[in-house]
């Protein structure tokens, strides 16, 4: 490296890479206000800190880029072929004629731009003249370089794509070259120097304070100190009073179609002179890579609120998930032990055990004679399978019928808000109506067998005869369910009345055998363990919606990360201050 191009260790270009990683794992997938926007900003930054930033940092002394951008028809393959005197670029009526960008440069300089230094996503394709571009190539995926002698040693010509191309990837590829150019040649006409477009990306330009030429092509005879009075005005509002202005006059093309050598003298002339002083060369570089530090660093500010946004989408549809399944914990918990479990045909099938026949009058004898005759008592015959059927279908209807809910509200919740297009990824990992039926019955079945576990182990304590529970376990297991049923805020005694009076017979049962202390336990346990069971059923689904949200890839663990790294950028920028 050259004496005028060395620079000290750039903190800016330490923290350049760790920024760019950081950036690059975010995510802008949720449907929120301005996320297109943030996409494409997104998208933008990437391209240029690969294109342009991190290259430039780490070879300050490479060749100038000069980019020639403008509107359709602007005449910037023509001009190209004009400066170097030959014919290099396809120039034609057929719109739009760029199809593959152009990067011309001195067979000495080869080195900077025929790897993937700049420009890592464009294939390379080496040409060796204006016969090489045929229709096939395409301005999205491929960069077409070629190295001639008549372009100086020290800065290369691009020409870039229409910037208001028909064609939307040439578009994108123009704003993408001219992000990347160390200094931007802008082509226009006296008919069209004043549309929006090119003074949009002018705008750019100023706010990153990229070094820039204009050149104002096919000004009509008599009206050059008119239409240059008019411009110079427009750049001034714009802050580019002193960007270097070239008129070139409507006139008749050479036989290769080129305009005079002298017309575009002054232009060459500026170029190589950019080109010969290396440093003049390295303050283009410095300014324009300033400049586009700091856009970048109002870029990421940017993409730091937009990333808040997407966090904050996340969190309201988890939000939605956690709602919509702890309501339907909360549903069985309160069905269950409200009463509301005794409805209907598990009622009807207890009121046939306990309101007739022989359990009822042993019950009536055995709770008036001493415990010790308890056990013959329970020696009877009880049929409780009726009860335990209806116990058994409205559990399973009661745990469906809350699952689905909760499905069901999640799905509407996003289907009509910013995540409407995950609603299908979500979908697919959800068990089917068949699977959670069958999950459903076996636990209720497994809450049961805990059931006759936990009155067994009671038993053993209470020194009951493994006799006397081979016979009773089932009618015991039966009606501890029913005091569970009847129980509210996990009390028992008189309360069990209000669900029903028959109820009161299974706790007086219970207490019969096992005290009262004991039931109100027992009745507990067997409260908390149907709602752990039904807990982890509902998970099921529950994470089937939190996986497919975690597949955004959007959390708060990223958002630090690159909160971090943006904070190092802004901080190595002071300290590196405004210049190179």
């Amino acid at each position: 490296m050259s004496e005028e191009l060395s620079t000290p260790t750039s903190r800016v270009g330490q923290v350049l890479r760790p920024f760019r990683q950081a950036l690059a794992n975010l995510r802008f997938p949720l449907e929120v206000s301005g996320a297109g926007d943030a996409a494409l900003t997104y998208q933008d930054v990437l391209n240029q800190l690969d294109d342009y930033v991190i290259p430039r940092y780490d070879s300050l002394e490479a060749p100038l880029l000069a980019v020639f951008g403008g509107s359709t028809g602007a005449g910037k393959s023509t001009l190209i072929n004009s400066i170097v005197g030959e014919v290099v670029a396809l120039a034609s009526a057929i719109r739009p004629t760029t199809r593959r960008p152009l990067l011309l440069y001195n067979p000495a300089d080869e080195g900077w731009f025929t790897d993937q230094r700049i420009f890592p996503n464009l294939a390379r394709v080496t040409s060796h003249g204006p016969s090489d571009l045929g229709s096939t190539g395409q301005a999205g995926d491929e960069l077409e370089v070629r190295g001639t002698d008549l372009v100086p040693r020290g800065i290369a010509l691009l020409d870039s794509p229409d910037i208001d191309s028909v064609v939307v990837e040439n578009r994108q590829l123009a704003a993408q070259f001219l992000a990347a150019a160390d200094l931007w040649v802008f082509v226009t006409t006296a008919a069209r120097y004043g549309d929006a477009i090119p003074w949009a990306m002018l705008d750019d330009a100023a706010e990153r304070n990229v070094v820039v030429a204009i050149i104002l092509n096919r000004v009509p005879a008599g009206t050059g100190a008119e239409v240059r009075a008019d411009l110079d005005r427009l750049l001034a509002e714009r802050g580019l009073e002193h960007a270097p202005l070239f008129m070139l006059s409507e006139q008749q093309l050479d036989a290769e179609g080129r305009v005079a050598a002298d017309d575009v003298a002054p232009i060459r002339g500026w170029l190589e002179g950019l080109a010969a002083d290396a440093a003049v060369r390295a303050s283009v570089a410095r300014q324009t890579l300033s400049g586009t530090v700091n856009a970048l660093v109002s870029n990421g500010e940017y993409m730091l609120t937009s990333y808040d946004e997407q966090i904050a989408g996340v969190d309201s549809l988890r939000w939605d998930i956690y709602s919509a399944f702890e309501q339907a914990l909360d549903n069985v918990a309160r069905d269950v032990s409200d009463g509301t479990m005794l409805r209907g045909e598990v009622l009807a099938r207890w009121q046939d055990v306990v309101g007739t026949g022989e359990w009822a009058r042993k019950l009536e004898q055995g709770v008036s004679t001493i415990r010790d005759k308890i056990s013959g008592f329970f020696r009877a015959t009880v049929d409780t399978a009726p009860v335990e059927v209806a116990i058994e279908d409205n559990l399973h209807t009661l745990i469906m019928g809350e699952a689905d809910q909760a499905n069901a509200r999640v799905k509407d919740a996003w289907s009509h808000g910013i995540a409407s297009d995950l609603v299908a990824s979500a979908r697919e990992n959800l068990r089917s109506t068949q699977e959670r039926s069958e999950e459903a019955a076996r636990l209720v079945r497994e809450w049961q067998t805990d059931l006759i576990s936990m009155i067994r182990a009671e038993g053993e304590g209470k020194r009951m005869t493994a006799r006397a529970l081979a016979f009773s376990v089932n009618a015991v297991g039966t009606a501890l369910i029913i005091v569970v049923f009847a129980s509210t805020g996990g009390l028992v005694g008189g309360e069990v009345a209000v669900a029903g009076g028959t109820a009161v017979v299974a706790q007086r049962v219970l207490e019969a055998v096992f005290g009262d202390d004991a039931v109100r336990r027992m009745a507990a346990q067997a409260r908390d363990g149907l709602q752990e069971r039904v807990a982890q059923f509902l998970a099921e689904d529950k994470n089937a919606w939190l996986t497919a949200l975690d597949g955004l890839g959007v959390n708060h663990e990223l958002r630090g990360e690159y909160a971090n790294a943006l904070s190092d950028l802004i901080d190595a920028r002071h300290v590196d201050g405004r210049s190179l």
